[in-house]
């Protein structure tokens, strides 16, 4: 599955990725808005079971962000099973010199619409840490709705946050998309 946006090329992740992919990934910048399953430092092993894993996951639920043919981030889906199986958690993160230029914004706004006709869900929805205004703006672009503040639900690096919850579900997105 590939995705040909404007701004970049959404795609399944290959071997070939994993030298950009700890280039990019081993930022601390990267992994304080991210939990602590995505390591700091990143390094070549954690980069090759990443794109091991992810190009082994069928139905697939995580593409590489691809700019100029070099791999400068990721977005996926982590769904949910039982009672919440048709729910997914949607992430994403990017390299710090590709930010600012609606990459995060366009690649969610893909793979929204896709993961609700393809896959089935019927609830996508973001945990933001409170810290992370930048990704709050990018669901928010892309058409989620604040839903909720899970006070004092996050602990990374010392810090206690809270968490902040956005979602969007198949009638509020198409009727989100209807407006001008």
């Amino acid at each position: 599955m590939e995705f040909e946006l404007q701004e970049c090329t959404l795609r399944g992740w290959e071997y070939g990725d994993v030298n950009a992919l700890v280039r990019h990934a081993n930022r601390r910048e990267i992994a304080r808005y991210l939990r602590d399953s995505f390591p700091h430092p990143y390094t070549h092993e954690d980069a090759e079971e990443w794109v091991t894993l992810a190009g082994a996951t069928y139905p697939q639920t995580d593409f590489a962000i691809v700019v100029d043919d070099i791999v400068v981030g990721g977005v996926g889906f982590e769904t949910k099973t039982d009672v919440f199986r048709k729910s997914a958690e949607i992430g994403y993160w990017l390299s710090e010199r590709y930010r600012g230029r609606g990459i995060c914004t366009s690649a969610v706004r893909a793979l929204v619409p896709w993961g609700f006709e393809t896959r089935g869900f019927e609830r996508i929805y973001a945990g933001v840490f409170s810290n992370n205004p930048a990704s709050m703006r990018v669901l928010e672009k892309a058409g989620f709705e604040r839903e909720a503040r899970l006070k004092r639900a996050i602990y990374k690096n010392g810090e206690v946050l809270d968490e902040i919850i956005f979602a969007t579900w198949p009638e509020q997105w198409r009727s989100d998309e209807a407006k001008p």
